[in-house]
């Protein structure tokens, strides 16, 4: 399997607030993770570098993650271990004020892929050429759109869109969102808002089914097409490939 990350700061934000990475453990699982922190005084970045890197470290040391089950457990126990961590950090960093990250995953292994997610960033998979959503994002035009107090264009210029109503670090306990994703997609794209706010579906799938670009070339162009858009944000893309244009199930 190919697979490809990159984090860029943008072309406004003066630091990167982002985490991503993706890992492979001893039983070839792998993990994708995209975290975009929040906070005062750098300490976004703080929260998210804490969420990429303790789920990390938990499944480097573990040979597999088990059934879609024990999966799903251990997904959700890291989640409250990370976020009672960011929780102690604000408590002993008073510059940390409003200190917290998403968090949006996917975990593939040979019987099942499940996505996990809490916050606004994003999950998608490509299958046939087109990008699917999975993951719904926890923010407060979201929940307008969904009891239709705003349309879905409203809700893209509306002034309080980067309002979350989940995060980590936000609220005592936390549950991710898990999904559960049919295994013969062709790829899996995770990223921060940095990317969807500045590309659209269509743009995006466009540079993902050119098939003279490497992977690396994909998604390196994906985050160079946000900057020449005004880059607002940060970009963080992790992208991994499971099967081939044309490949056979």
């Amino acid at each position: 399997m190919k697979s490809f990350y990159l984090t860029d700061a943008g072309r406004v934000r003066s630091h990167n607030e982002d985490s991503v990475t993706i890992l492979k453990n001893a039983s070839n699982e792998y993990l994708l993770m995209v975290a975009d922190g929040m906070g005062g005084h750098r300490a976004g970045e703080v929260a998210s570098s804490l969420a990429v890197t303790h789920l990390g470290k938990r499944f480097s040391k573990i040979s597999s993650v088990g059934s879609e089950l024990d999966a799903v457990n251990w997904l959700n126990d890291n989640a409250n271990e990370i976020n009672n961590e960011i929780i102690e950090y604000a408590k002993n960093n008073p510059d940390a004020t409003g200190l917290g990250t998403t968090l949006v995953l996917a975990l593939l292994t040979k019987e099942y892929l499940v996505f996990g997610n809490i916050g606004d960033s994003t999950g998608f998979v490509l299958k046939n050429g087109h990008l699917h959503q999975v993951t719904k994002p926890h923010s407060l035009v979201n929940l307008l759109v969904e009891t239709g107090q705003l349309t879905e264009e409203e809700a893209k210029y509306h002034p309080k869109r980067n309002v979350l109503m989940k995060a980590l670090g936000a609220m005592e306990k936390v549950e991710l969102d898990i999904f559960d994703v049919d295994l013969s997609s062709e790829a899996i794209l995770l990223c921060s808002d940095g990317l969807t706010n500045m590309l659209t579906t269509e743009q995006i799938e466009r540079v993902l089914n050119d098939e003279e670009l490497s992977v690396e070339e994909k998604i390196i162009k994906l985050i160079r097409k946000c900057n020449v858009r005004g880059g607002e944000d940060n970009i963080s893309i992790a992208y991994l490939v499971i099967k081939e244009s044309g490949e056979k199930e």
